[in-house]
């Protein structure tokens, strides 16, 4: 059985679009990094990180909006190139001046606008592809991403101490590489017309706001919150872990969390085809759960077998198979559930959800750690993400009943 053959048949301008992604994974050596460059680098402790990482992703929150209206009101391919060549310059200066505010300000503004592109993204690949080939699609530009990113965590733990700098100005290189593939080659963004029964769900509802559409979709708020506490969660693999690593291994905790994060985008490149293959049928609720309850029994591995190398692999091999199911999950359920004129609008919403959360969760964190203890701090992420086990349950009920056409064939 060849597992690639999944993904032929797509047009092609999703294969350009992946291998966008691609380009620009290879140069993604910065925002992995960036607590440690916070904490190592800048001298900040533990608490402050938190609270300058979640400051961040507050102000983050109306770009989001803002980018996802973008999505759907321009030229989507356009959108994605203007917002690539602000990351670009930011990167760039972030190469040419020393470490200090100014940089903390750039590299988020360089976030941001990725942030901002990331509605144009998955509404131009759904606009590309017909209601049952998007989840191959989405399977796809995400196995692309993580073979771009592979490597470059591990090569960015090599140049954190001596070298970061190059780290800036690699990573603006690949995202200029990225939008120049785009600009140049992604010619034909006409969407597609998808008259099967699987996508009477996606009817244009032109003039209508998006507090009618969401309104009208409660369900779907509903997913929009269970992915967001699963995000939140999950950034304490950027957060708590890269904090641990650096109080138990010292100077050695950047390369180990390098190598582990390399571990990761391997994982995802061998898995990613295979999972998509075999539960092609799981419905997307289904696929975030599994993903939920995969992330946190990850955690507790990391947690209970803290100081022993070996088993931060294994942990982050289970938290990355939760990870492939939740993306398998994300944007294929968004897509098929709500109206493609408002794909943009809903995926900025879930982004600013998203980023509330996380937001919250993350300074939460951060006041446990500094006051109670590593062991609190755990203990507390894994009871969070129980009860958004909890809400993605509910979630799988509900769904079945509204979305009738979804769960059976055309």
């Amino acid at each position: 059985m060849n597992i690639f053959s999944q993904y032929k048949g797509l047009r092609r301008e999703n294969y350009i679009l992946c291998f966008g992604r691609l380009v620009t994974a290879m140069g993604s050596m910065i925002w992995p990094m960036m607590t440690m460059i916070l904490n190592q680098k800048m001298g900040m402790k533990a608490e402050m990180v938190a609270w300058v990482m979640a400051a961040g992703g507050f102000l983050a929150l109306p770009a989001h909006f803002i980018g996802g209206k973008m999505a759907d009101r321009f030229n989507k391919k356009m959108n994605i190139v203007y917002m690539d060549i602000i990351s670009v310059v930011c990167y760039v200066i972030c190469a040419l001046t020393p470490l200090s505010i100014k940089s903390i300000v750039l590299m988020f503004t360089a976030s941001i606008c990725q942030n901002m592109e990331h509605p144009s993204y998955n509404a131009l690949t759904a606009d590309m592809t017909i209601t049952e080939d998007r989840g191959r699609a989405y399977s796809l530009q995400y196995l692309c991403a993580n073979l771009g990113f592979v490597m470059s965590p591990t090569i960015a733990g090599f140049l954190f101490r001596d070298y970061l700098w190059l780290a800036f100005l690699v990573s603006g290189t690949a995202i200029g590489c990225s939008s120049i593939l785009i600009f140049f080659f992604v010619k034909d963004i006409t969407p597609v017309k998808d008259v099967s029964q699987k996508a009477v769900y996606q009817a244009e509802c032109e003039g209508e706001s998006l507090w009618s559409v969401i309104k009208g979709n409660k369900t779907v708020l509903l997913f929009i919150v269970a992915v967001s506490g699963y995000y939140a969660t999950y950034q304490m693999y950027n957060y708590l872990m890269p904090l641990e690593l650096s109080r138990l291994h010292g100077d050695s905790g950047a390369v180990i969390f390098g190598s582990i994060t390399s571990v990761n985008c391997a994982v995802v490149v061998i898995f990613t085809p295979v999972l998509t293959k075999m539960f092609p049928r799981l419905s997307e609720p289904a696929k975030s759960m599994l993903g939920q309850v995969l992330l946190l029994a990850g955690f507790g591995i990391f947690f209970l077998f803290a100081g022993y190398i070996p088993s931060y692999y294994a942990a982050m091999l289970i938290i990355t198979w939760g990870e492939i199911f939740n993306v398998l999950a994300e944007s294929p359920y968004l897509t098929k559930r709500v109206p493609a004129s408002h794909r943009g609008r809903v995926d900025g919403l879930s982004m600013v959800v998203r980023g509330g959360v996380t937001g919250v969760y993350q300074m939460l964190i951060g006041f446990v750690y500094g006051i109670g203890s590593p062991a609190a701090a755990w203990i507390f992420v894994l009871s969070i993400g129980g009860f958004f086990v909890f809400l993605t349950v509910v979630l799988i009920i509900k769904d079945r009943k509204i979305y009738k056409n979804l769960y059976f064939d055309s």
